[in-house]
């Protein structure tokens, strides 16, 4: 029976995001495939974090593209933003642990496409007046890579319920974001937690 490398591939990513210290053997099992056909496909882990790297890259920019990243507001483009992206956070959780990928002269082109895309929304919010001009978006854009990582380990690990997963990276970036007097349009959550008396006092 032939076997999909497409498919393999997206095994790979599933458990890789779940255990990302499973072996070849773990992850040809998880695949249903013996660890010699997995050998075919890809030549050792190396070749496997390099062709999951391309894959993240590739959904990474199918979801800015899908974000419009240059309509509207600026906050409001990145709420979309974290929204797209959602899909792709385990994987880039996982990328994010492999240095060897972020290391020398072999950096994939396709990272420095994706920091200048979402660097010229940061740089557009902050033209607008919408964003604080003391936070670079070199800075900004790290820090959202960084939010959306640990986002995922939080709702892999259990800590953090997949529903607030947008609501929260996209608040917590822009609490940082925002430039201080600007309107945060968001959403309420859907259930909010019920304020403080501290806070109800601050708000009256």
């Amino acid at each position: 029976m032939a076997v999909d490398r497409d498919q393999v591939l997206r095994g790979a990513a599933a458990l890789l995001t779940r255990k990302s210290t499973a072996t070849m053997d773990e992850v040809a099992k998880a695949a249903g495939i013996s660890r010699a056909t997995l050998h075919r496909h890809f030549a050792g882990r190396d070749a496997l974090v390099r062709a999951l790297e391309a894959l993240g890259i590739a959904e990474c920019e199918t979801a800015l593209d899908a974000a419009r990243l240059d309509e509207g507001p600026a906050p409001d483009a990145a709420r979309r933003l974290v929204r797209e992206i959602e899909p792709a956070a385990g994987l880039l959780a996982f990328l994010y642990t492999e240095n060897q990928l972020f290391e020398g002269e072999e950096l994939h082109h396709g990272w420095t496409r994706l920091d200048d895309r979402i660097s010229d929304l940061f740089r557009r919010g902050q033209l607008s007046g919408e964003f604080r001009i003391d936070l670079t978006p070199a800075w900004l854009t790290e820090a959202l890579f960084g939010l959306l990582a640990s986002g995922a380990w939080m709702v892999q690990s259990g800590k953090g319920a997949p529903k607030d997963f947008q609501h929260m990276i996209a608040e917590l970036l822009l609490g940082g974001a925002l430039r201080p007097g600007q309107a945060p349009h968001s959403p309420a959550p859907q259930n909010p937690a019920p304020q403080s008396s501290a806070t109800q006092i601050e708000e009256s």
